[in-house]
């Protein structure tokens, strides 16, 4: 399908800013008006971030922060095991190591402890002199296990999950979730709360005058931070998070944290970091660490110093990851065989568990599903009786709220999560129980199509796809959830050149041929089989109507224009 513009706005919009018709109409299509137009192109923190306060707690958090950076305290940083998790924890222990505390960070074993605070390793922490816990993308369901600081350490927590209910009885918990949080902002990720508070704990201790005679820390340094876990979390890339984002990827391209540096060059990314490098290069392996490998990788990669260090964790970073496709791909085949039979039946969630499935990759594995499905999937490994796992959702359908809602109906050990991501446990012999409930909370979702719609934006003749005009469409980005990459169609065209490439061959790297002239490099990601990539292998230079997005590529000083293909047909 085609994605509407109004002409006279796009015109508009290209005429004021001196840019291309069609990439005022790509503005115009995504809903960005002549006003708003100069910010998008040019997000800043300064015009599109709020007053941190606007969040409810936040002040309570700021003066428990700023108390511990003037007193010095021994603070405790319990984090989860994700890339949210991981960017969260280092964010907030540099915060604060850097002005003064002594700080310890915490990630809980996946398997041995799960998920969040748990009163054991809560008391721990205390025992091991922590007068501050700081929980970063967990704790605002965990009232048992922050009994456990009660009398012995305050607690601060700086969460995005959902929140039901009341929230534990603490020094702060901050949530851009909680039902009686009016910001608005409830489309952050942990990072991002955990930057506001930063923000709001610097602004307290200047009240305080608390910098006199020294120099007050650059925050704007943990943007990249920021960037890594939005585009990690699949927080929709609008507003303030594309502000984050596009902000964040600067501060990493210039090489400034070692962490960062060293995967990126274990990763051998070449092209300046963008989205894409974030969630596809260096967000699943930061995940493996948590996925199958020593929690707390990530977390110290990130806040290392030492560049021989770093690229040491972030090598095994990168073997971690191996390891942890060669179980997913285990487990994946498995799981799209029963996928197909639920979608069949007709339900519009998909629920699928394995015996011995590992817990570390049941999330990645989910999110295959729904990519393949268009539906919310929930995945889960089965041990002992008990399912375990992940789910992953579409936009439009809050598959948080519903396991929520499962769990307060009793059919869930353990249940919570956002709108498009959710972790739970069960019974395995619930199961059918489980998959009813939320196929009757989801239902809605019955109403998408088996596989997503192409949305198109223009079409293009292959000599329009220049490198002039990839750059002008990459100011667009960064592209993600809710400002998703334009996508054109380049008609009849010819497949000159196609062949194989990656160590696996899962690629195909192609040359394009319009029918009144021009060439086009071309490539194809995840084409190892199917449909797509016989025909683009074995077009036989019948015309195609091909689609997909135009990039920008630099190499040695150059830039180029290349076809990033998504999907073809015969030019019938």
């Amino acid at each position: 399908m085609w994605r509407q513009a109004d002409q006279r706005i796009g015109l508009a919009i290209a005429q004021r800013l001196e840019l291309p018709e069609l990439v005022g109409q790509l503005m115009s299509a995504r809903g960005i008006g002549i006003d708003e137009a100069k910010d998008f192109l040019e997000p800043t923190l300064r015009a599109l971030m709020p007053d941190p306060s606007t969040l409810v707690d936040m002040d309570a958090a700021a003066d428990r922060l700023a108390h511990a950076i003037r007193t010095g305290e021994q603070v405790a940083v319990f984090g989860d095991y994700d890339v949210d998790g991981a960017c969260s924890s280092a964010l907030m222990v540099r915060f604060l190591r850097d002005l003064g505390c002594s700080v310890r960070a915490y990630v809980p074993d996946r398997l041995k402890e799960g998920y969040g605070p748990n009163p054991t390793a809560i008391a721990a922490l205390c025992e091991e002199g922590a007068t501050l816990i700081v929980c970063v993308d967990c704790g605002i369901a965990a009232h048992v296990a922050l009994e456990a600081a009660k009398g012995r350490a305050d607690v601060v927590v700086l969460d995005h999950h959902k929140a039901e209910g009341p929230v534990p009885v603490i020094a702060a918990a901050v949530n851009p979730n909680r039902l009686d949080c009016g910001s608005g902002l409830r489309h952050l990720c942990a990072a991002a709360v955990a930057f506001m508070a930063a923000v709001a704990t610097l602004r307290t201790l200047r009240k305080a005058n608390h910098f006199t005679g020294s120099r007050e820390p650059d925050l704007r340094e943990l943007l990249d931070l920021v960037a890594l876990a939005t585009v990690c979390d699949v927080m929709p890339l609008t507003g303030l998070n594309r502000a984050f984002v596009a902000q964040g990827l600067k501060v990493m391209a210039r090489g400034g944290r070692a962490g960062i540096a060293a995967l990126l060059d274990v990763t051998q990314a070449r092209d300046a970091p963008s989205a894409y490098t974030l969630g596809f290069l260096l967000g699943p392996r930061i995940n493996a660490s948590g996925r199958i490998g020593e929690p707390d990788l990530g977390v110290r990669l990130l806040t290392c110093d030492d560049a021989v260090a770093a690229r040491e964790m972030a090598e095994r970073l990168d073997s971690v990851n191996r390891r942890r496709q060669e179980v997913e791909s285990e487990v994946l085949a498995a799981a799209f065989a029963e996928a197909e039979r639920q979608a069949a039946a007709g339900h519009p969630v998909l629920l699928i568990t394995g015996e011995g499935w590992h817990p570390g990759v049941v999330g990645i594995v989910a999110g295959r599903v729904k990519e393949r499905f268009n539906r919310p999937a929930c995945v889960a490994g089965v041990s002992e009786g008990l399912a375990k796992g992940s789910g992953r959702s579409v936009a439009g359908v809050d598959l948080g709220a519903a396991v929520i809602a499962a769990r307060q109906a009793g059919l869930l050990e353990t249940g919570g999560g956002h709108a498009m991501a959710a972790g739970f446990s069960f019974r395995a012999e619930r199961q059918g129980e489980v998959l009813a409930f939320l196929s009757e909370r989801l239902a809605h979702a019955s109403a998408l199509p088996g596989a997503a719609d192409l949305v198109l934006d223009a079409t293009l003749m292959v000599p329009a796809g220049t490198a002039d005009l990839a750059e002008q469409i990459s100011r667009l980005g960064p592209f993600g959830p809710g400002n998703e990459e334009p996508t054109f169609v380049f008609p009849r065209s010819r497949i000159v050149r196609a062949d194989r490439v990656g160590k696996e061959g899962g690629t195909i790297r192609a040359f394009v041929q319009g029918e009144g002239g021009g060439r086009l490099k071309a490539i194809c990601f995840r084409a190892k089989e199917g449909p797509l990539a016989e025909l683009l292998l074995n077009s036989g230079g019948v015309p195609l109507h091909l689609a997909g997005a135009l990039r920008a590529e630099r190499w040695n000083g150059e830039v180029s224009a290349s076809l990033h293909l998504q999907d073809a047909a015969p030019a019938v």
